[in-house]
């Protein structure tokens, strides 16, 4: 089996784009996270909703587990429309890591390789330069197990 044997069509989103409504569109299709374009239409990252949550959880939260337990409900929510104008460019870590993609011959453990590597539970596949989609974790797990 190829990862062209499991690539699905996969959202997208821009460097520029409001990173709330990358938030929006993970969370409405329940997606690990989303394939990050450049403005030419290559990826060029891999922006995973933990990385969107370290955007709008504060530092303090992530450091002290005892103070984001104190903090109710709907102050947190204000956590994540404070998100506000900020860009997809903007949740991207500081360091660029691996770009997770391959190819649609790859096999389904070079595809698993690949997503333990880089630590991201998508893997876009490019055929020629052109994003045919994604190969997702839980669609590699099913076929795995």
């Amino acid at each position: 089996m190829r990862a062209r044997d499991l690539v699905v069509p996969f959202p997208t989103v821009e460097l520029d784009s409001p990173v709330a409504d990358a938030a929006r569109l993970m969370a409405e299709r329940e997606l690990p996270g989303l394939i990050v374009l450049d403005e030419r239409g290559s990826p060029v990252s891999i922006l995973p909703g933990t990385q969107v949550l370290r955007l709008a959880v504060p530092r303090y939260c992530q450091d002290d587990p005892a103070l984001a337990r104190v903090i109710d409900e709907a102050h947190a929510d204000a956590f994540v429309r404070a998100l506000g104008e900020r860009t997809v460019r903007q949740a991207m870590p500081e360091r660029p890591r691996e770009l997770p993609v391959t190819d649609p011959d790859a096999t389904l453990l070079e595809v698993a390789a690949l997503m333990a590597r880089t630590r991201n539970p998508l893997v876009a596949v490019l055929d020629g330069g052109r994003l045919l989609g994604a190969v997702t974790l839980s669609a590699l797990l099913k076929r795995l197990a």
